[in-house]
């Protein structure tokens, strides 16, 4: 009976770990990208299981361990990166000195959410210059409202749909602009953020639609939303510092989050200090870094970190950035293959690179 149970579990582990590389859009089969670190918990556990009840006589045996190791070994695969095994992707910060910084938070409220006030101290607490709410009602922007007298610079698109997005800044919003790129009724927002009199930061604020059997039962059109968004910003990559954020409803280890960054060129600070995973802040067992920030080479990194949860599902994420040019910083390099898959991606939802506004040219 042992056998025949350790027997079902490396199957299941077996389905779950390669059924992503069935080219399927489907909301579940694409939602397997999320718990790779749970199933390498699980083939681990498996493995030990193993070793104590299994007597190591038979073929079959042996073909279930190394079942079991080679789940492992690909699951490992995608995640390591985000753990301080690997070298990271953006230099730390040398502290002191008087170069510009710029720290930025993201908080998904979840509309429900009723506790504003916590919200409000940690933002006092933190002192973020730019701080992005989404999922933000009427009811949460009269919440924030009194913020205005610390960030007197401000976007603003409630809506009760679970897309309302808020941006609020301490610094001068230049050509704000909310659009909606992909969906009717699911906005992001674009804006040169003016840091100093000789530095603007081009700025674009994202939280496209998960797929869901219930929203949308494909990936595409959040997927879509990221590709445009990153052939927008990597011809001006060289020139102009951009960073964009916000909650993707995507790991950071996606395929397609890593296209987006094949493609836009943009770094991931965490790759090297760890996944800072983001939701769900009731439930350690199932967390994920569902709320990014990728910047260009223009920056290093000062200091992330995940802050206290507020009664929302989603943990807020404080990046500091310190602007300090450092080209030889090199994000995941693309090639024709991952261009093409792009291009084909955007054209098939009727999107158009020039829907995405270019604020520092305005």
């Amino acid at each position: 009976m042992t056998e025949g149970i350790l027997l079902v579990a490396t199957g299941l582990l077996v389905v779950l770990t390669f059924l992503p590389l069935w080219k399927n859009p489907v909301w579940w089969v694409r939602g397997l990208d999320f718990p790779r670190l749970q199933l390498c918990v699980l083939a681990f556990t498996l493995l030990v299981a193993q070793a104590l009840l299994l007597p190591y006589s038979k073929p079959l045996q042996i073909l279930i361990s190394g079942l079991v190791i080679l789940c492992l070994a690909y699951q490992a695969w995608w995640i390591i990166p985000y753990t301080r095994l690997w070298r990271p992707e953006v230099k730390t910060a040398v502290p002191g000195g008087d170069k510009p910084r710029i720290r930025v938070m993201a908080a998904n409220v979840l509309t429900p959410n009723r506790q504003a006030g916590r919200l409000k101290a940690l933002v006092r607490e933190h002192h973020p210059d730019v701080l992005v709410t989404l999922e933000t009602d009427q009811w949460w922007e009269d919440q924030l409202e009194e913020l205005t007298a610390e960030y007197p610079y401000s976007k603003r698109c409630p809506l009760d749909n679970l897309y309302g997005m808020h941006v609020w800044s301490r610094l001068p919003l230049e050509n704000a602009e909310t659009c909606f790129l992909v969906e009717d009724d699911v906005p992001s927002m674009h804006a040169n953020v003016r840091l100093n009199d000789q530095l603007a930061i081009r700025m674009h604020f994202l939280h496209p639609a998960p797929p869901s059997p219930t929203e949308n039962d494909e990936s595409t059109e959040r997927d879509v939303e990221l590709l445009v968004v990153a052939e927008s910003v990597r011809d001006d990559l060289h020139n102009t510092p951009v960073i964009v954020t916000g909650d993707l409803n995507d790991v950071a280890w996606s395929a397609n989050t890593r296209l987006f960054r094949k493609i836009s060129g943009l770094l991931d600070p965490r790759v090297g200090r760890g996944m800072i995973n983001s939701f769900h802040a009731q439930h350690w067992f199932l967390r994920w870094p569902l709320d990014h920030l990728f910047h260009s080479h223009h920056f290093q990194l000062v200091r992330i970190q995940r802050l206290p949860e507020f009664g929302s599902d989603h943990f807020p994420v404080l990046v500091e950035l310190q602007y300090e040019p450092a080209p030889d910083q090199q994000s995941l390099q693309g090639d024709e293959d991952d261009e093409v898959e792009a291009e084909e991606k955007i054209r098939e939802e009727g999107v158009s690179v020039t829907d995405v506004p270019e604020p520092e040219k305005r």
